[in-house]
This record gives structure tokens, C-alpha cells and sequence, in this order.
């Protein structure tokens, strides 16, 4: 039976576009596979720690020969790594922080990232190979072609490369902007351009799930 894991990180339990839009996601996905089980995480919540020396080296040392630290340090890194590797389906919603992920996204990151298990050579034996992956990504401003800050989203850019290097060649970026706007009198005039940026985030993510 078809398998998603979700991986889920804003801070805001409510009132969360990413979380609301997620939730849309995960209700078509059901309807479409009523067989399918959902493994959800929630890193706002249990934030992983972030990657210690003692974590990183036992990468690359024999588990026999793990001293107490590492031995400890990987339990954590190791479910978060079965999570991944048992999915089919990989569902990420993320808010923009401070013009990037939140730290508890990286700090997973940092994590699953195992050279020589999740990443693998050729890029087709990586863990996300051949398994679909949907990115909702919502920005409280605009750094769309011609903003006043075009080039400041380090949101997206990290997000795909960091998916491309776990192997992931079926990926949809779903981009919600302007987050913002309603909450904030400054931007008000681009509470318009939010209404129709999440609509359309919503249609392309029931779409996604549904398919």
C-alpha cells in the first residue's frame, strides 16, 4: 500500500498557510487512496537536534566500534532516516524564515543526509529516487523577477538541491507568497496577490495529491 511521510515546519499551530494547504494536500491523498498510511512529523514540535561531532562521525565509523556518544547520537539520526527510506511519497510544507528554511528543517536536513546510505553514486540509488516528492513553500513577501528583493529566497533554491542530491527527480515546487499581507497593514495592498497565490497553491496541491 502506498506510503507518505510528512514532514511539517511552522512554528504557527494556527493560522498557518503551509500547515492549512498541507492539510489540503494530505485530504486528497487520502480520497485518492483510501489504502494509503501517513506518517506525519512534525519538526515545530520535536525539533531534531542539531548534527553534534559525535552524530557525524559515526557515519563513517563501524558500528561495533561506536563509543557511548555515537551510539546515542545516532537513534535519533537513524529514525528519522528509516522514516524516510520507507516512504513512498515524500510531502514537505515550509514556511520562510528569516529568507530561508526553518532550522528545524535544516537541522533534519543535516540528519537524513548519510553519505553512502541516503546519498548514493549513480544519484539513482539515493533514497529519493523514483519516489515523488511536494514541496509547499509559503514566503511572507514576493522575491519574484522584478520585486525589490529578487534573489533573497534561499528558501527554494536550498530545498531543491538538497532533494536532488537524495536522489529526487519527481518533485513539484508549490510557491504561496505574500503570507503576509492580510496580517500586516503595511502590505495590505497585496492581500489580492495572496488570495490568488494561495488559491492557486491549493488547486495545485489537491491536484498533486489527487494524481
Amino acid at each position: 500500500m502506498p506510503h507518505l511521510l510528512h514532514v511539517d515546519a511552522s512554528l504557527a499551530q494556527e493560522g498557518s498557510t503551509s500547515r492549512s494547504l498541507a492539510a489540503a494536500f494530505i485530504d486528497a491523498w487520502r480520497a485518492a487512496r483510501p489504502e494509503g498510511t501517513v506518517t506525519y512529523r512534525d519538526l515545530a514540535l520535536t525539533p531534531p537536534p542539531h548534527l553534534d561531532w559525535a552524530t557525524l562521525s559515526a557515519g563513517f565509523t563501524p558500528p561495533e566500534q561506536h563509543t557511548p556518544e555515537q551510539a546515542e547520537g545516532v537513534k535519533l539520526r537513524e529514525e528519522l532516516i528509516v522514516e524516510l527510506e520507507a516512504a513512498d511519497e515524500l510531502l514537505l510544507s515550509l514556511p520562510m524564515y528569516n529568507y530561508s528554511v526553518p532550522s528545524a528543517f535544516k537541522a533534519w536536513v543535516d540528519q537524513v543526509i548519510l553519505i553512502g546510505r541516503t546519498v548514493r553514486q549513480p544519484p539513482e540509488q539515493s533514497v529519493l529516487a523514483g519516489r515523488r516528492v511536494t514541496v509547499i513553500a509559503t514566503q511572507g513577501g514576493s522575491y519574484a523577477v522584478g520585486t525589490p528583493k529578487e534573489g533573497w529566497d534561499h528558501q527554494l533554491p536550498f530545498v531543491a538541491h538538497v532533494l536532488e542530491s537524495l536522489g529526487a527527480t519527481d518533485v513539484e515546487l508549490i510557491r504561496v507568497e505574500m503570507t503576509l499581507a492580510p496580517v500586516t497593514p503595511a502590505l495590505a495592498d497585496f492581500t489580492d496577490l495572496y488570495e490568488r497565490s494561495r488559491a492557486a497553491g491549493e488547486a495545485t496541491a489537491r491536484a498533486r495529491a489527487a494524481a
